[in-house]
């Protein structure tokens, strides 16, 4: 346990009783539940390719360490140093955004995923907390300064990164962009007028991208109606958790993870739910929405309108992203392709996660008088 005094003048000093601890512990709770879930779910995937047993295991193992370290270095940043590092985050993400649908790897029928130094990147990943705080930068130069086209920049970035996103293609992650961007710009004074036709634009854009891309039309199609196409992997998740009811079959004893493809990414709750049941799963989603509700808690009293838009982007979509994991593996919704935060298998998931998350713990951190000027 860190000795610390109040009066500790130094960078950890300051760090340790200006940040949020219980949001650190929350976080790093999912982090350790995911760790869990992982060993439960992957071994029989793995196998089930043709891998070593432990393959998903070593190469998620990996990545938690260095995405703890990341999370914990950037929440002792001031929000001058976390416009800077979103500003270089963006824009070398964009570059290899640009570079993917040049000469990705294509899995699944998407191009997401680059090659560098051995290891696959997914570089729309890092794009999503980066955006958030950039867009959030703009929105807030254009209100104190008027004569900054900021809210026209933040419009171009929007442009861009949908762009770039729907070119993969990537509707889900768009729709998460698009959705983090709106309520940015709707906090930020956004006329009703413009929110109303926003909302026409984003239901235009869902009723054109199921005519537009295959893939969004077969999975709204098969949740409409399972008889129609493969609702395979949702069926056998929602028996999964038939089978786990309450207290769960026990670790180990799970039977969904050897026959659901995607047990240890997007379908990893229903392992959850057959080997550690209701009571895990409800855990989880206690943390997920404590994290958020948290954050928004300590926003109330904030002064800085940057501050203020980025956190609320970042936990907005932080929250987004498991509501609809959860949701798609629970029928309530068409499936879409996207990890559970800090549960799921993904390397560049978790550090993008960690990155964002370790922004939002820098922002929220109390700041006195001119101590961290923004």
């Amino acid at each position: 346990m860190l000795a610390l005094g109040r009066t500790d003048r130094s960078v950890i000093g300051r760090w340790w009783w200006t940040v949020d601890r219980w949001s650190m512990v929350a976080l790093t709770s999912l982090v350790m539940i995911g760790a869990l879930l992982i060993m439960a779910a992957s071994p029989a995937v793995a196998e089930r390719i043709g891998a070593e047993h432990f393959h998903f295991v070593r190469r998620q193992f990996l990545f938690v360490p260095p995405a703890l370290l990341v999370m914990f270095g950037i929440s002792m940043a001031s929000p001058r140093s976390i416009k800077r590092l979103a500003c270089f985050g963006f824009l070398a993400a964009v570059i290899l955004m640009m570079a993917t649908l040049a000469s990705g790897q294509e899995i699944k029928g998407a191009a997401r995923w680059i090659s560098l130094g051995g290891l696959s990147i997914q570089p729309s990943e890092f794009v999503k907390p980066t955006f958030a705080v950039v867009a959030a930068w703009m929105f807030a130069s254009h209100q104190n300064q008027p004569a900054f086209p900021g809210n026209l920049i933040a419009l171009g970035l929007y442009l861009l990164v949908a762009s770039l996103l729907l070119l993969q293609p990537d509707v889900g992650m768009t729709l998460v962009v698009s959705a983090v961007w709106f309520i940015e710009f709707f906090l930020a004074g956004l006329p009703l007028v413009w929110v109303l036709m926003g909302m026409v634009i984003g239901l235009g854009g869902l009723v054109g991208a199921y005519f537009c891309f295959s893939h969004v039309q077969m999975r709204v199609d098969s949740f409409l109606d399972p008889a129609t196409g493969n609702s395979y992997q949702v069926m056998t998740a929602l028996q999964a958790f038939h089978n786990g009811g309450l207290f769960g079959r026990g670790p180990g004893e799970g039977r969904v993870k050897a026959v659901l493809p995607d047990a240890h990414t997007d379908f990893i709750m229903a392992v959850a739910g057959e080997e550690f049941g209701l009571i895990l799963c409800l855990l989880v989603v206690g943390l997920f929405a404590f994290v958020v509700l948290r954050g928004f808690s300590r926003m109330l009293a904030e002064e800085s309108l940057f501050v203020l838009l980025a956190t609320s982007g970042l936990l907005v979509q932080f929250g987004l992203q498991a509501i609809i994991n959860m949701a798609s593996t629970l029928r309530m919704m068409p499936t879409k392709g996207m990890t559970l935060p800090f549960i799921s298998y993904g390397g560049s998931s978790t550090l993008a996660l960690a990155l964002g998350m370790g922004m939002v713990l820098a922002l929220s951190r109390k700041r006195y008088g001119h101590e961290e000027e923004i």
